[in-house]
């Protein structure tokens, strides 16, 4: 529908305004980086947003979700360059006299005359905050939608140890049952025990001395080293910090994601959220990716405190009450 808009001449003429009936799924759905969420970028950055009115349920024929018009067009007003306008008009809606499936609802004239109105006069009512009608309309940038997922980093740090446990991960390891010393290999390490070593300098030296005492060499290269850590190393918070020339190798099991405004600085932000709970956490930038939602019900949320328990505990007595009274009346 989109590429199908008039484009906009030189002279400020043309353009066009059109309206898509929606679940509400494409407003959050996909991570940043999917489709979905590049669609939502693609729009918003383009600033052909104009506005997302949400719909009261069970509307529609045969369906009771949730719905809402998506306005777009690419002629927008100068008030309302970069911004979008999010209106509800859930509660904008009448009961039918006869259902007609899961369609329950409908809105009546005067009900599309509020809505209307209140679309037209979007902006001032958001700037009025003693407009009867002031919160049913928001008001927001269009990058007030973006995010920075990044990935939060930790090290990954271990211990080394010589057990039944790492001993039969060792000789499940492909790359070790392809060494011509791997019986001999297994036979040296299960000599000695239960081992543990605190940094992997001590535990590579212990091992070879009891490889070489059995009368075979040490093996060489990178992936027999990886494979020999993988099966003898345990995780441990207070293990040594394995590193990858001279970094801090981050562990994939504590790899986190947080989503970060737009607008904010994510070195910031990783320091007040995170840092205070894990100091050693870092962001690889490199693996940062830009996202778009649109939380509509999370900004019209309105906190209503539950009912005092004095007054739900006399309602419950009042329906026992009842109860046995009815109750008195079939056994007479």
């Amino acid at each position: 529908m989109i590429s199908k808009m008039k484009p906009v001449d030189v002279n400020g003429g043309g353009g066009s305004r059109l309206a898509i009936v929606f679940n509400g799924s494409p407003l959050f759905s996909g991570a940043a980086g999917s489709g979905e969420s590049e669609i939502r970028r693609w729009i918003l950055e383009n600033d052909w947003l104009e506005a997302i009115v949400a719909l009261p349920d069970q509307l529609f024929y045969n369906t009771g979700i949730s719905t809402y018009f998506w306005i777009l067009t690419n002629r927008k007003n100068p008030d309302h360059k970069g911004k979008v306008v999010l209106l509800d008009a859930r509660d904008q809606w009448q009961k039918m006299r006869k259902s007609l499936g899961d369609k329950r609802k409908e809105l009546s004239k005067d009900h599309i005359a509020t809505v209307v109105k209140l679309y037209g006069e979007a902006l001032a009512v958001a700037d009025d905050a003693e407009h009867p009608l002031h919160a049913k309309v928001k008001v927001f940038a269009n990058e007030d939608f973006g995010y920075q997922r990044i990935t939060v980093e930790r090290p990954l740090k271990l211990r080394f140890e010589v057990t039944e446990e790492t001993l039969a991960a060792l000789e499940a390891s492909k790359v070790i049952q392809k060494l011509p010393q791997a019986r001999i290999m297994f036979d040296a390490f299960e000599s000695m025990g239960v081992t543990s070593w605190a940094t992997k300098q001590e535990a590579w030296i212990a091992l070879k001395d009891a490889l070489v005492e059995a009368g075979s060499s040490w093996p060489t290269g990178a992936p027999f080293n990886k494979a020999l850590r993988d099966a003898i190393g345990v995780r441990d918070p207070e293990g040594e910090v394995q590193r990858v020339k001279g970094q801090p190798e981050p562990d994939s099991e504590l790899r986190d994601y947080e989503n970060v405004p737009l607008g904010e600085d994510a070195e910031e932000y990783l320091k007040r959220e995170v840092h205070p709970h894990v100091p050693d956490a870092w962001i690889d930038h490199s693996k940062t990716k830009i996202g778009y939602e649109i939380p509509f019900t999370r900004h019209f949320y309105a906190y209503k405190p539950p009912r005092p328990l004095t007054e739900i505990d006399a309602e419950l007595k009042a329906l026992e009450a009842e109860i046995q009274s009815l109750l008195s009346e079939v056994t007479k």
